[in-house]
């Protein structure tokens, strides 16, 4: 069973994603890539955008190569499940694989950001922590029996969006404001949302317990 929390996110359009992806799913499992497979993938692509994310800071064009590399890794995040669904191979040790790889995804891209000096490393470790937590929170809730929680205002596809959105914003202006790019910016509203999304799953897991 699944939870979602009272605020409106991209988590919420879930079920539309699945009717886009499922026919896709289909083709893919007949040309028979397992999901495993694509959810190695996505972490490669979470790898090679947290290194175009590090050199985009001098070269903004790296920015651009950053964000097909993060819409590859979020489209094989979900398409793994969905071909999972189809083969009926969605298995705890999937979900478990699956959960793994996008914490490392996170890691990549977010530390490729800040590392790369788009934002100082204190803001960036913030950051990282409360993308941490918050996931940390969304499984934890699955773990003691009430279902896997997306609530909150910011949830992973709400970070990967804003990843993208400032990406781009910053190939088109790369100058810094106040100090940082747009990108690191955009880690700013990151680790604000994400530990405003950690309290609200707090609370929420805490009235369900």
């Amino acid at each position: 069973m699944n939870i979602q929390g009272t605020a409106m996110t991209i988590d919420s359009f879930r079920p539309a994603a699945t009717r886009i992806l499922d026919p896709i799913a289909r083709s893919v499992a007949n040309k028979g890539i397992s999901p495993n497979a694509l959810s190695v993938g996505s972490l490669v692509c979470a790898a090679l955008a947290g290194i175009s994310f590090y050199f985009s800071v001098d070269n903004p064009l790296s920015a651009l190569i950053a964000i097909l590399f993060v819409a590859l890794n979020s489209f094989l995040d979900a398409l793994d499940g969905a071909v999972a669904r189809y083969l009926r191979t969605d298995s705890k040790k999937g979900d478990f694989l699956d959960h793994v790889i996008d914490r490392y995804s996170d890691v990549f891209i977010i530390c490729g950001m800040f590392f790369g000096g788009h934002v100082h490393w204190q803001i960036g470790t913030i950051a990282i922590v409360c993308v941490l937590l918050t996931s940390y929170l969304g499984t934890q809730a699955q773990a003691l029996g009430i279902g896997r929680f997306y609530g909150g205002i910011m949830g992973r596809a709400d970070r990967l969006v804003l990843i993208l959105i400032a990406s781009l914003a910053y190939y088109i202006y790369s100058e810094a404001i106040f100090g940082y790019t747009i990108i690191g910016w955009s880690l700013v509203v990151i680790a604000i949302g994400s530990h405003i999304t950690a309290i609200q799953r707090m609370a929420s897991i805490w009235k369900r317990l």
